[in-house]
């Protein structure tokens, strides 16, 4: 049985389309739809990816807890104007760069605590579908060719704009974009872009060439899901133009409504300002990994709510840092009297289940994280009251629901030593060189040198590492 199958049919998520919440009904019963824009394979991720990869990932988790049977789809771009350029200023080939930055972002969801999605379908193995809708759209009078491109006319979709709630006259209207020689209008987007030499192109019946972005995610989303799916999502960013152009060309070649529900992810902003390549405030992912632990970077994304717009900064890692050490502490505590392993059937023990409850009335009300977090909190505190009052039973029983409910997050996944263990940054004494004093010290004590063991315990104590002797031995972890 999955974790909250009771819960199911009380999910309520924020559509963008009609700017509320509404209780969500799948297209089929217990069955879900998901396609998420994903990424342009030319350079490495950064924070502001990492926010969507992990905010889509939570949302894959509650509705695979929910007892949903889930296909998530997110797409690759692998062919692109930045990826050509990118490939010739290195000198590789097109195939060489995608192939090593897709790599690199596996790696980064993966230090992310991210699953993989259902299919991650690729734009350039997609062409033939791209070309059959573009084909529709010429027949419907909704495209028209121009000096060997092919642009979607957004004059003939009456309900352009319906996104993003901009109205097209006024947008022509307040425009200073000149109407290019090849367009009919500013707004028309390109679906086919003719062949440059020296690029790559495939044939069509428009001559030789290669799709324009907006066209790949109507191809790849059809492809995978079908006309009409669940829930389409992305970055706040992405709202207009491109998921706006992808429900213009969509639903002008099926006649059918593209996507039930629309989740947009807000911004991660640095000093106020969003973040983005083009201002230079960028940081990637794996340089930020290099300094904080995937779970320290997941906790953060996951202590505001998804659509809300958060600030970046290093200040704010150390804090997230601080408080997820708070349940890790709570969870080595109940590692401490007994073996903890996540168990779905304990959500419904009857100690268990007003925690439970609270947790999945919190995913179910638009996914709100930040709610959910705090239950973890109250559960971390039970395992510290048990263990205070010596009833380790009990305290190994919240331990386990501790570390359940937070594997609906992706938190908690390591030992809480493992955790407790791992540096903060480059900075500080190594693992082995820790474990190198804490053997010289229980040599000394042995030779019973307790000066030099007292010394080296407040030695390691100014490197920020506090020691714990047990009978089992003495552990460590920073502070």
């Amino acid at each position: 049985m999955s974790m909250f199958a009771n819960h199911q049919n009380s999910l309520k998520m924020y559509n963008t389309m009609t700017a509320d919440k509404q209780v969500f009904v799948p297209i089929e019963a217990g069955k879900v739809g998901m396609y998420v824009c994903g990424m342009t394979v030319y350079d490495y991720c950064h924070i502001g990816h990492a926010r969507v990869m992990v905010a889509f990932d939570v949302i894959y988790r509650h509705l695979l807890s929910l007892g949903f049977e889930v296909k998530y789809v997110r797409n690759i771009t692998d062919i692109d104007d930045k990826i050509i350029n990118r490939a010739n200023e290195n000198g590789e080939s097109i195939g060489e760069l995608t192939a090593r930055f897709i790599t690199a972002m596996h790696e980064d969801a993966d230090n992310l605590g991210c699953l993989r999605p259902t299919l991650e379908p690729k734009a350039t193995e997609h062409i033939g579908e791209m070309q059959a809708i573009i084909s529709t759209l010429m027949d419907k009078k909704h495209a028209y060719t121009k000096g060997g491109d092919v642009y979607y006319a957004v004059d003939s979709f009456e309900q352009y704009g319906k996104l993003s709630k901009r109205n097209l006259d006024e947008m022509q209207a307040g425009s200073r974009v000149d109407v290019a020689d090849d367009k009919l209008n500013p707004f028309d987007f390109v679906l086919w872009k003719r062949a440059k030499a020296g690029e790559p192109a495939w044939a069509s019946p428009w001559g030789d060439g290669r799709p324009g972005w907006h066209i790949e995610c109507s191809a790849m989303s059809g492809c995978c899901l079908g006309e009409t799916f669940d829930i389409h999502g992305g970055g706040h960013d992405l709202q207009f133009p491109h998921h706006e152009n992808e429900i213009a060309q969509s639903e002008a070649c099926t006649g059918k409504t593209y996507a039930n529900n629309w989740l947009h992810v807000g911004f991660i902003n640095v000093d106020g300002e969003k973040m983005s390549k083009s201002l230079g405030n960028f940081s990637t992912i794996k340089d930020v990994l290099a300094k904080f632990h995937g779970e320290t970077v997941r906790f953060f994304i996951l202590s505001s709510h998804y659509r809300s717009q958060v600030n970046f900064s290093d200040v704010a890692l150390n804090e997230s840092h601080t408080a997820i050490s708070r349940l890790y502490h709570a969870l080595k505590s109940a590692e401490g009297v007994g073996e903890i392993a996540p168990d779905h059937a304990i959500v419904q023990a009857e100690f268990a289940k007003g925690f439970a409850d609270e947790f999945a009335q919190a995913m179910n009300d638009d996914f709100n994280t930040p709610k959910a977090v705090s239950v973890l909190f109250s559960v971390a505190g039970e395992v510290n009251r048990a263990i205070k009052a010596g009833d380790h039973e009990m305290a190994v029983q919240y331990g386990v629901l501790l570390k359940t409910l937070a594997s609906n997050l992706g938190l908690l996944s390591v030992s809480a030593s493992e955790f407790l263990q791992a540096s903060l940054s480059d900075e500080g004494l190594s693992a082995e060189a820790i474990e190198a004093l804490i053997a010289e010290r229980q040599d000394a004590k042995a030779n019973k040198d307790f000066a030099r063991a007292d010394q080296i315990r407040a030695e390691l104590k100014e490197q920020g590492v506090e020691l714990e002797d047990s009978r089992a031995g003495t552990t460590w972890r920073r502070v």
